[in-house]
């Protein structure tokens, strides 16, 4: 360990660089340690040292030793520092005293305490000699022992790591004592009558406490250190300026700075500053700077303030034009002018907020850019307004700003929300062109676009396209195409989603089990219908209402009635109760096989449920009742039919016009057609023709 940085500074001013002292302080402070003994006795003992010891040269010195002051000077100092420095050198040779005494008592064990004594003070006066010389901060502050001309190497060592023994112990008994009072400071038990409050108590509480002091101790160090510094600069200076003032008599004063020679050069971090290119740098910097940090807008008051609180307080239906050329002409506003104007409209007033925002486009003090465009457009496409964002767009393009990339964006958005799939897949296109690589939310709108134009399979494009650039695709979008294609019955479509469903690692839940359900039924596969059904009960998953639906609708296809019918009895079992669901594809299964009795009976069983009968239900009583001649229940559910016009597809009416041909109901199958019409559907030319043929062979209706 380097025994330099052992050492305080203070305790190296107290002892190596001590005022030589009289001898009455030194002789004071030997005697505080040792008996006065005669130097003959000590000089005796060394002519007949003891053989074999390692102080056999340990000393070397002259029959009579004594301390010489004959060439220190006189000092004058003040009392309080002379005390403390003769305390300080009195500690300093009782603690070395001390130890030199266990050494020196250790290697000669067979000497008496006199002796001991007289050898302790022929070390200490060697001691004190070098101390007066100067010679005690070379020998404490060096890493190794200075030989000495007195001494033996190996007692000069001893001596040395004794000296810098007792310095270590005086700078830890002296830090001791200014820790204790730092710990008593009133801050220190501020705080830790704080953390007592809050709750800290024991070792924590302590341990805090002694840090909280060594930091409140450091920092006084610390501006002390800085006073010292201070003072010592303030005492250069005055002498300084003393010889300057002596020599500013002679000489007669200058009345202009020196001439600089050349041109100044300074570097930073290696970076030469003074070249001219840093300039254009730090005025390009201050203009983006003006443009993050604007300036303060202009302080309105008088009339500019009447004209102001008037725009505030527009309403939605106003023309803000002429209120807005006046308060031009009167405060001359800039750009931060207009944006503190648009930021108070859009807080009290948003109902005229975008009426005014679109008039100060135009306005050249507004130093309109591309972003503003944007927020405007953003705005306007939130609400729906394709005209307003349309008109937005040419009005952009005839100031010569160009969409960007977020505008383009913002398009993408909006028209995806609106259902436009060929103006949202144009924007998207023109994003390709800038170069611009869509990111998930752009490919969420684009997809969720084309599912609801009845398009999956673009939509499943750009799910491809997504995981080729390994962008993960959220459950949300899978979920979604494998429900297009369910509805639509496309079974290849949905197992390609739900084996990359599988691939990408999501959980299969009861929705997903039930949408494979539904496509495999509606194409007609039944036997993958059942193995979903199957899988999707092994895995825990209790079918719902819907999916027994979709179930007992794929053995409907191939008319498997004994199969669904041991369906429902084994889910019966396991505690499953038909909804209205069930029994709406029940209902249209019996009906279409004329079963009417046990059609009637599954009526009921919905009624005593509570719900209202579905359109479906109705459509099925329709067809029944027709294709069985009751005229009276036939016209009832074509009533209701009619009643609910709103709701019905082309499908839906094709069924109830065939129907009512068949069971001939040629006016009312001609009415419903009529409806159809109506509607804009268009019949196909089977249902022409069939209502063609009843018309010609229409007979009597049949009485019931």
């Amino acid at each position: 360990m380097n025994l330099k940085h052992l050492i305080f500074r203070k305790s190296i001013n107290h002892i190596s660089k001590l005022s030589p002292k009289p001898a009455s302080t030194i002789s004071a402070a030997i005697s505080t340690s040792l008996h006065p003994v005669s130097s003959v006795q000590s000089s005796a003992y060394i002519k007949n040292p003891k053989p074999f010891s390692p102080f056999i040269r340990c000393i070397h010195v002259s029959r009579e030793t004594k301390l010489s002051y004959a060439s220190v000077e006189a000092n004058v100092v003040s009392s309080d520092s002379e005390d403390e420095d003769d305390g300080t050198t009195k500690e300093f040779l009782s603690r070395f005293v001390w130890i030199m005494r266990g050494k020196l008592s250790e290697v000669y064990t067979d000497c008496d305490k006199e002796t001991i004594n007289g050898m302790l003070l022929v070390i200490v006066e060697k001691v004190v000699e070098e101390m007066e010389k100067g010679g005690i901060q070379r020998m404490v502050g060096s890493k190794v022992a200075m030989p000495s001309q007195d001494f033996s190497e190996d007692l000069w060592k001893t001596v040395w790591e004794a000296s810098n023994m007792v310095l270590e112990d005086m700078e830890k008994a002296r830090k001791k004592e200014r820790m204790k009072q730092f710990l008593q400071a009133e801050e220190v038990k501020e705080m830790c009558r704080f953390a007592g409050e809050v709750g800290i108590r024991g070792d924590l509480l302590r341990e805090l406490r002694f840090k909280w002091a060594k930091e409140k101790m450091e920092e006084n160090d610390f501006y002390e250190s800085l006073q010292r510094f201070r003072s010592g600069k303030q005492e250069k200076g005055g002498n300084v300026l003393k010889e300057q003032a002596v020599a500013a008599e002679d000489t007669p004063a200058v009345a202009s700075l020196p001439k600089r020679k050349g041109k100044i050069k300074y570097k930073i971090y290696g970076l030469d500053l003074s070249d001219p290119k840093w300039a254009e740098v730090a005025d390009k910097i201050h203009e983006k700077e003006e443009m993050l940090w604007p300036l303060e807008p202009k302080p309105i008051s008088g009339k500019c303030k009447l004209v102001m609180d008037k725009i505030l307080s527009l309403k939605k239906e106003d023309d803000p034009s002429q209120l807005l050329a006046e308060w031009i002409q009167l405060l001359q506003p800039t750009r931060v002018d207009w944006i503190t104007l648009l930021d108070k409209l859009e807080q009290q007033n948003p109902g005229i907020h975008l009426k005014v925002m679109e008039l100060v486009l135009g306005e050249e003090s507004f130093q309109t850019n591309v972003r503003d465009y944007t927020k405007l457009i953003d705005a306007y496409a939130k609400e729906d307004r394709v005209e307003d964002v349309e008109r937005i767009l040419r009005k952009m393009v005839e100031n010569g700003i160009m969409p960007d990339s977020l505008t383009i964006t913002v398009l993408v958005h909006m028209y995806s929300k609106v259902g436009n799939v060929a103006r949202a897949n144009d924007a998207f296109e023109s994003l390709r062109n800038y170069g611009f690589q869509p990111d998930t939310k752009i490919y969420n709108s684009m997809m969720m676009a084309y599912i609801n134009a009845g398009e999956p399979r673009q939509g499943e494009q750009l799910l491809r396209e997504m995981e080729t650039r390994d962008i993960k695709p959220s459950e949300e979008i899978y979920m979604a195409l494998l429900r297009s294609y369910s509805r639509r019955g496309d079974a290849v479509g949905a197992g390609r989603i739900a084996n990359s469903m599988q691939f990408a690692g999501f959980q299969h839940n009861l929705e997903y089990f039930a949408l494979l359900v539904e496509a495999y039924g509606q194409a007609g596969d039944y036997d993958q219908a059942r193995s979903n059904f199957d899988n999707m009960i092994k895995l825990g998953h209790k079918p719902d209402d819907k999916c027994t639906a979709n179930m007992i609708a794929a053995y409907e296809k191939k008319n498997l009635l004994d199969k669904a019918l041991n369906l429902l009895m084994e889910l019966e079992k396991d505690g499953f109760e038909p909804g209205v669901e069930t029994y709406t594809v029940l209902v249209d299964w019996l009906g279409r096989l004329q079963l009417v009795d046990e059609t009637e009976k599954l009526l009921d069983k919905i009624a005593e449920l509570g719900e209202v009968p579905p359109l479906k239900v109705h459509v099925s009583l329709c067809d029944m009742y027709s294709r069985a001649k009751s005229e009276k229940k036939a016209l009832q559910a074509v009533g209701v039919l009619e009643a609910r016009k709103d709701e019905l597809g082309p499908n839906e009416f094709e069924r109830i016009i065939t129907a009512l041909c068949a069971g001939g109901f040629v006016q009312d199958a001609q009415r419903m057609l009529q409806l159809m019409e109506a509607k804009g559907f268009a019949a196909s030319e089977q249902v022409k023709f069939s209502l063609s043929a009843s018309q010609v062979f229409s007979q009597k209706r049949p009485k019931t």
